[in-house]
């Protein structure tokens, strides 16, 4: 479960969500004319024409390349941190290459321009998103980052901007920061940066807008991830987070992210009941409630304690349930069962070979031990084998139990033998009378 993908096109809305705050167009007073009114720019008459002509073509593939003739002519216009970012988000609406170009022209005579800075983090991650060079696409989304953090720093609003205006932009271009900010981390197992920028992206908005399919639904997703892939997992957060972007989710989404919320519900509790409760209480709220707990699963401990205290007869156990206790079970409780097996002889018939030396054979006993190839018992031989067995045959070998170790489990046993299969006498041929 370490690898879990959730198709981008949940957030097909992502910029959508930012668009109007930022589209929106800082006017700039140049007057009726050249000549400004109180506080305007002054222009030339010919400028002002050119520039009038730029920005009053009515479509974005129109009005850019008349704003570039524009910033040819008057390469110093007294307004040209207004006409480059009516160029930017006229290449906005086709062109995302030029779009950074725009950006990065803007923010070179504007540096704090919260629109170019919202731009760039956008088009960079989106790089960083759909490259495949892994080197790449951590350098687009380390990018996106950088300039995430410089719109953080941002407080002090454009002399021609309204405080409404300001907070307009402001309050959609600051989840774009944080989730850039915490894709770069992710990207790289910063599990703890990323966890602290996508719980700020997702507060910094209304909690109405975190239940709606897009950007914000996915980093919600993601964010759990982050809580999943962090060392040691935290398995609740992970639930808590995956459950709440799926609850919300549309398919094909909610089937693809279901798998991850069950897994760490399951890897915590143990067991997928009371799983309704989660997926009752994330309807309501964004983060978990203080009072929010998920039962966790018994310990090892707890499991040999159950099984001590609930069997009678400790040596009916099978031996798989014996190496478990002694692998897991509290010193006393490992002594129980050991009570019940030291100095008895036994034989395991279908034995997995995994070594055999001269004095010592290696086999695979029980089912988990032949599952994953090793060892749990070591027979010490009380004679070098006539013919040893091949690794991975099955043999039937007796002993009697003489030590363990409990991690990992091994059981070492003294007067090792394999014991051969009885050969099947040969009947004598039945010679009957011939008859005459």
């Amino acid at each position: 479960m370490k690898k879990v993908v959730v198709a981008s096109l949940l957030a097909v809305a992502s910029m959508a969500s930012v668009a109007g705050p930022l589209l929106a167009q800082t006017q700039v007073s140049l007057g009726s004319n050249a000549q400004a009114a109180s506080g305007g720019v002054q222009l030339s008459p010919a400028e002002y024409k050119a520039y009038n002509d730029a920005i009053s073509q009515t479509t974005p593939q129109t009005k850019a390349p008349a704003i570039e003739a524009y910033l040819t002519a008057y390469p110093q216009s007294p307004v040209k941190a207004s006409v480059l970012e009516q160029l930017m988000l006229s290449y906005a609406a086709f062109d995302p290459a030029k779009t950074l170009d725009a950006a990065d022209r803007l923010l070179q005579v504007d540096p704090n321009n919260l629109r170019a800075l919202t731009f760039e983090v956008y088009f960079r991650k989106q790089q960083g998103d759909q490259a495949t060079d892994p080197a790449a696409k951590q350098a687009a989304l380390d990018k996106a980052a950088e300039f995430g953090q410089k719109g953080l720093a941002v407080t002090t609003k454009p002399a021609d901007m309204s405080d409404a205006d300001f907070a307009k932009v402001k309050d959609a271009a600051t989840p774009v920061f944080y989730g850039a900010i915490g894709a770069a981390a992710l990207n790289k197992k910063d599990t703890a940066t990323a966890i602290t920028n996508y719980k700020a992206e997702l507060a910094s908005v209304p909690v109405a807008q975190t239940q709606t399919p897009g950007v914000l639904l996915q980093d919600t997703f993601i964010l759990g991830q982050a809580y999943y892939q962090s060392t040691p997992p935290d398995y609740v957060n992970c639930t808590w987070y995956t459950s709440r972007a799926a609850a919300f989710a549309p398919e094909p989404y909610k089937s693809q992210m279901m798998p991850l919320a069950k897994f760490c519900y399951k890897k915590y509790h143990g067991a997928d009941d009371g799983y309704d409760a989660v997926t009752a209480a994330v309807q309501t709220n964004l983060n978990p409630p203080a009072d929010f707990k998920i039962k966790p699963a018994p310990s090892p401990a707890d499991i040999v304690a159950g099984v001590i205290s609930s069997t009678p007869d400790l040596s009916t156990l099978a031996i798989s349930d014996k190496e478990f206790i002694l692998a897991n079970g509290k010193p006393e409780d490992a002594a129980k069962v050991w009570d019940t097996m030291k100095g008895k002889s036994v034989q395991f018939p279908d034995s997995t070979v995994i070594a055999v030396s001269d004095t010592a054979l290696q086999v695979a006993v029980s089912d988990d031990a032949v599952q994953s190839k090793t060892a749990d018992f070591t027979f010490q031989l009380a004679a070098p084998l006539k013919t040893p067995p091949a690794v991975g045959a099955k043999v039937t070998v007796s002993g009697t139990y003489a030590s363990f170790t409990p991690s990992p489990i091994l059981i070492t046993m003294s007067d090792g033998a394999v014991v051969e299969p009885k050969k099947t006498p040969t009947k004598a041929p039945v010679h009957h009378p011939a008859h005459h």
